[in-house]
């Protein structure tokens, strides 16, 4: 009787705990001192989740054969019950489990540990697209090596990124000599894209030309267009008070203000619902010429958006959103700064576009590694487990939110450590699933395996509680 009771009182234990989430120690990186704790759920803290029980088999692209919609030959996105899906070439519903930046690094070291362990670049790809799969993913991200992805027997589902704007941002970049006046942390010059410059309509059609090369490949998920652009709140002040008035761009929105007020105003007449106005109007122009180019140049493939990051500008602009609805069929979102998702802010997403979204960077770093993770704006955790552990809940806190069709980890591979050509963001970090030598780190491997493995039935589980 004793040890029964003994029993019934460690499986109340074990229910007790399993309905509490984790508290996993983070911190934002090396140079702060300061740890906290945050609530973190995994798997096995679900309260009535079947860890046995893995997802339905799946076709070539990885979608599941649950179901069956209209197949097109390519991706698309539906919304079904609620709920927002990309689905495959062949009719299944289908989420973007991704890795991006799936490729080799350049530092020498990285060179011949290549040679040493794979031979040859195609070889790397094969090897290292049959590794990701067999951890759960199933699709890559951007800034991939999409030729020895194309070029294989046995492809992943891929993304392309094309850089109409940060071809321009290039180009000014070196004319100022590597620096903008007033630049902000993109280094734009006063955090300002140049959208109504004539030498960008010029940049869109001369970058968007390349993709028709693509425009038959079922592989293809789609596009996004450049990366992080700072769509800054105070755009409009900013176009009035610092540029030059024989600028384009400052001619065109003085003539825009001037026509909103009808009359000729003055910056200090800028109102709330002016900037609002503006950050629509002033979106609106690259979007609405990135999109055309692309979808003239290949009809076939998805626009995923231009990948939005700033938290306390366009993340929380309904404006923008609501624009980007109108010309993108998924919204991109780089998701910083958080531990969690939030329900709410990811909610608004969805509902101020109409559309489905997708995190295209995310990260956190291990200071197990033995790097100093002292850059970079993901979290840093003590070990390469609590790396997993944040990705399961990080997922589990996507899916719940019914219009997150995946996310991609940022990214597949360490940079190499002794590499000062770099990204210095990017130079020190632990952001790989793998470590600048190919070596595999298994532990945090592993539990994004037991998620990915059972992302179908984790969304069955959440739709239900």
């Amino acid at each position: 009787m004793r040890k029964f009771l003994l029993m019934a009182f460690a499986a109340l234990a074990i229910t007790a705990r399993a309905q509490e989430p984790r508290q996993v120690e983070a911190r934002k990186d090396a140079t702060h001192k300061e740890w906290k704790s945050h609530p973190t759920w995994t798997l096995d803290r679900l309260k009535g989740f079947r860890m046995k029980k893995t997802d339905p088999a799946t076709d070539r692209f990885g979608g599941w054969k649950v179901a069956s919609y209209e197949a097109t030959g390519f991706f698309r996105t539906q919304r079904i019950d609620g709920r927002w899906w990309f689905i495959d070439p062949e009719g299944h519903p289908y989420i973007f489990k991704g890795v991006a930046v799936f490729s080799t690094g350049n530092s020498e070291r990285q060179k011949q540990a290549l040679a040493d362990k794979f031979g040859s670049r195609a070889a790397w790809a094969e090897a290292g697209m049959d590794m990701l799969r067999a951890k759960g993913f199933n699709g890559l991200g951007a800034w991939s090596r999409v030729d020895e992805v194309r070029s294989s027997e046995n492809p992943m589902p891929y993304t392309v990124i094309v850089s109409p704007m940060g071809r321009y941002h290039g180009e000014h970049l070196r004319k100022f000599g590597g620096k903008y006046l007033k630049h902000g942390w993109q280094n734009y010059r006063f955090d300002l894209a140049m959208v109504f410059d004539p030498r960008f309509d010029e940049l869109v059609e001369q970058e968007l030309s390349r993709i028709e090369k693509y425009r038959d490949d079922p592989w293809l998920i789609g596009y996004f267009t450049d990366n992080e652009i700072p769509w800054v709140d105070d755009a409009l002040d900013r176009h009035l008070t610092l540029l030059a008035h024989d600028e384009p761009a400052y001619l065109v929105v003085r003539e825009w203000f001037d026509r909103r007020k009808g009359k000729s105003a003055r910056p200090e007449d800028i109102t709330p619902e002016d900037r609002s106005a503006f950050s629509a109007f002033y979106f609106e122009t690259y979007v609405s010429k990135v999109s055309e180019a692309l979808r003239r140049h290949d009809p076939n493939h998805l626009y995923l958006g231009c990948r939005f990051n700033q938290w306390k500008d366009e993340l929380d602009n309904p404006a923008i959103f609501e624009v980007a609805g109108r010309y993108m069929d998924v919204i991109s979102v780089n998701h910083y700064q958080r531990w969690t998702p939030d329900a709410t802010e990811i909610a608004n997403f969805g509902k101020w576009s109409g559309k489905p979204f997708l995190v295209t960077e995310y990260y956190v770093k291990g200071e197990d590694s033995g790097l100093p993770n002292r850059t970079g704006a993901g979290w840093n955790v003590h070990t390469q487990q609590e790396r997993g552990w944040f990705y399961q809940n990080f997922s589990i806190a996507l899916l719940r939110s019914r219009c997150c069709v995946g996310w991609n980890w940022f990214k597949y591979m360490d940079n190499d450590p002794e590499d000062s050509t770099a990204d210095y963001s990017n130079r020190d970090s632990n952001k790989g699933l793998v470590k600048w030598d190919f070596e595999p780190y298994e532990e945090p491997l592993e539990l994004m395996k037991q998620l990915n493995d059972r992302t179908y039935r984790l969304i069955e589980y959440l739709d239900e509680h």
